[in-house]
């Protein structure tokens, strides 16, 4: 089966997350995304288990890709990169609004040159603004938006750091998807565009809870709790109203609360109650079952690498699949989320070393003999690992 976007040919000329994520998505969805990677390398190279000279990090959001090494502080590095916006349809960039065009090569440079070109440029505050010139990355997106302190104060604790960069993959996602849409849009009227993502638009976008902070309503916190249970922790999703009518009417938990009991003793037994009760099962499995019978949503509270490997579902789907380690085997990678009906979607292949495809894409796609390479390699326009 063919790929959705077999043929579009993808720049990428973004770093660590947002934009390498959302190339990462395009290349599994089929399209030739080349990786522009500047000779001091990209940060993520170091940053996780190394295989075949690869890093970990690097390669989950990589994959798939080819790398072309440019020194873009050379002009003779942006004149390559121009030459190769010719021939492009998608350009990805994340650098701090203001660099692309001290480089030479800002949209309306390369849309000169290209005016069917769709740029996707991932900021922290937006492309213009008051605050688009600062440094952002997820975790400072995080702070601003009010994420940190939220679950700060939904858990009791001291504000700290989110488990994942949340901000980095709603703007890659949000990026790809508006991306997609331009493409459509060119279909039809034959002009690119260039697509501002800011990363606080796609937090609070993404964010369901919005809506009570925007109008000054009461924050539903208490929809879905972890509870101590037989064999280790479990969520339950939903109101605990819903929770402990289920339990009393379905399962016969009885009530505990004294007759005339007030509000605040009437939740503090039945909570008591509804905790003994999810303790009490000889195993897991007594326990789950009764929670599918009270017709509960209920999740185990699973360390990540467990899940990984041990999901049924994940299996099921092949969510994670074996690339090549560039050293002779196979390392896992996550798949991407794409499952079509009459079309292949899914990484093909581990990412790339550094330079790797200077020859491959520069000839390919510009037409450049191997002197011509070897001579921007040799003059130190083009990097390539050794």
């Amino acid at each position: 089966m063919e790929y959705p976007l077999e043929g579009i040919k993808v720049i990428d000329m973004s770093r660590v997350l947002a934009g390498p994520f959302a190339g990462r998505m395009l290349a599994d969805l089929g399209a030739d995304v080349i990786k522009i990677e500047p000779p001091d390398r990209d940060v993520t190279r170091r940053w996780g288990k190394e295989v075949g000279g690869v890093a970990g990090y690097y390669n989950q959001q990589n994959a798939g890709k080819k790398n072309v090494s440019i020194d873009l502080t050379r002009p003779e590095g942006q004149e390559v990169l121009k030459q190769l916006v010719a021939k492009a349809d998608i350009l990805v960039e994340n650098f701090r609004p203001g660099v692309m065009k001290k480089l030479g090569v800002d949209y309306d440079t390369l849309a000169a040159i290209n005016p069917a070109l769709i740029m996707l440029s991932i900021s922290g505050f937006g492309q213009d603004g008051p605050e688009s010139r600062r440094a952002a990355y997820a975790p400072i997106i995080h702070a601003e938006t009010g994420s940190i302190l939220r679950q700060a104060e939904r858990a009791d604790c001291h504000p700290v750091e989110m488990c994942m960069s949340f901000a980095d993959t709603n703007a890659g996602l949000h990026g790809l998807v508006g991306v997609l849409a331009a493409l459509h849009m060119r279909s039809r009227t034959g002009t690119g565009q260039h697509l501002d993502i800011a990363m606080v638009d796609a937090m609070v976008a993404t964010d369901d809870h919005a809506h009570y902070h925007l109008e000054g309503s009461v924050v539903n916190n208490g929809a879905s709790e972890v509870w101590d249970a037989t064999g280790g922790p479990i969520i339950i999703a939903g109101d605990f109203r819903h929770i402990w009518r289920q339990f009393n009417t379905v399962l016969g938990v009885e009530d505990p609360t004294p007759a005339g009991a007030e509000l605040e003793v009437k939740i503090r037994c039945r909570r008591d109650a509804a905790a003994a009760y999810l303790t009490s099962f000889e195993d897991r499995a007594s326990l789950t079952e009764a929670l599918d019978k009270a017709r509960l949503a209920w999740g185990n509270v699973n360390a990540t690498r467990d899940f990984l490997y041990e999901s049924p579902t994940l299996k099921a789907r092949q969510s994670v699949v074996d690339v090549d380690d560039r050293d002779g085997g196979t390392r896992p990678l996550v798949q991407s989320p794409y499952r079509y009906s009459g079309a292949a979607s899914g990484v093909r292949g581990g990412a790339p070393h550094q330079g790797e495809h200077n020859r491959e894409i520069l000839q390919g796609w510009l037409g450049m003999t191997d002197d011509d390479v070897a001579s921007l390699e040799r003059d130190g326009v083009l990097a390539r690992e050794q």
